[in-house]
């Protein structure tokens, strides 16, 4: 306890003002609560938001429903092998534009640009510091932005299948397969991304594609979050992961090519967002 004299000589006591113990904090600690903040909640999303992905996967998967129909219902036994070749080739294209996308965005640019940064950017830089906030997610909010990229193939091969005559349709078949599994699996990328980081509660049929490597496999994607996160971009199946700088080198080479032309260093707003979490 303090005394201080006033004029008239008589002591006062006064409160010490330093602390008997160490401060407490009343901020939340720990990792959970920091990364907390750079996951967007569900209740932050704006309305408008939230309209155009449920208005995006509505029309969507109704694409996607009524193009399988009449793929149905046009089917031949002698398609079958122009069918395999049309799904595998729109499988792998969509597993590589989900790598090309994903190696842009991890790579080149920065948050700071305007409206592009913060829209799209910003994302996979957060989901390098909290992997597991996609899970978080739900189907929705998950899934909204891949359905609207897919509504203008998917629209015009209905229209295809309104207006074409049958020989025009039948000539077309293998066209039409590739482009609706190039379709699908786009349309599914980040909700079979999101399942990579889910490691309890999977459904089984889940888990088995997942083994056979027909979508993204958990073990597999864990590669490209090792820092410095340069590897292993494709996110749909995997398949074309070996396209990486430490097998065939396509990536870095890109990167070279991209950096020559730019001026631009690979991956250093990634690495300053890394060391922000330090």
């Amino acid at each position: 306890m303090a005394k201080m004299v006033n004029d008239n000589g008589c002591g006062q006591d006064l409160q010490s003002t330093e602390p008997n113990g160490p401060a407490r904090s009343t901020a939340p600690r720990g990792p959970q609560q920091v990364l907390g903040k750079l996951d967007v909640h569900l209740s932050l999303v704006s309305t408008g938001k939230r309209c155009q992905e449920w208005i995006s996967v509505v029309l969507c998967f109704s694409l996607i429903a009524f193009n399988f129909c009449h793929l149905l219902a046009l089917f031949h036994l002698g398609h079958m092998w122009y069918i395999l070749l049309g799904i595998v080739a729109g499988i792998l294209t969509a597993d590589f534009a989900s790598g090309l996308v994903h190696w842009g965005a991890d790579t080149w640019g920065s948050v700071e640009l305007p409206i592009f940064g913060k829209a799209f950017i910003r994302a996979f830089r957060e989901h390098h510091i909290d992997p597991t906030a996609i899970t978080r997610h739900d189907f929705i909010e998950t899934n909204g932005d891949n359905c609207m990229l897919t509504l203008i193939p998917l629209a015009h091969m209905a229209f295809n299948f309104l207006t074409f005559s049958p020989a025009e349709l039948c000539h077309n078949y293998p066209w039409h397969c590739y482009v609706m599994a190039l379709a699908i699996f786009i349309t599914l990328t980040n909700q079979i991304h999101k399942w990579s980081h889910t490691y309890f509660g999977l459904p089984g049929w889940v888990v088995f594609l997942q083994n056979c490597h027909i979508i993204l496999p958990r073990k597999h994607h864990r590669i490209h979050h090792v820092s410095p996160h340069e590897t292993y971009f494709c996110i749909t199946t995997g398949q074309l992961a070996e396209l990486s700088p430490r097998e065939l080198g396509f990536w870095s080479k890109l990167e070279d090519l991209t950096q020559s032309v730019t001026g631009e260093k690979p991956r250093s707003d990634d690495l300053k967002w890394a060391h922000k979490t330090k």
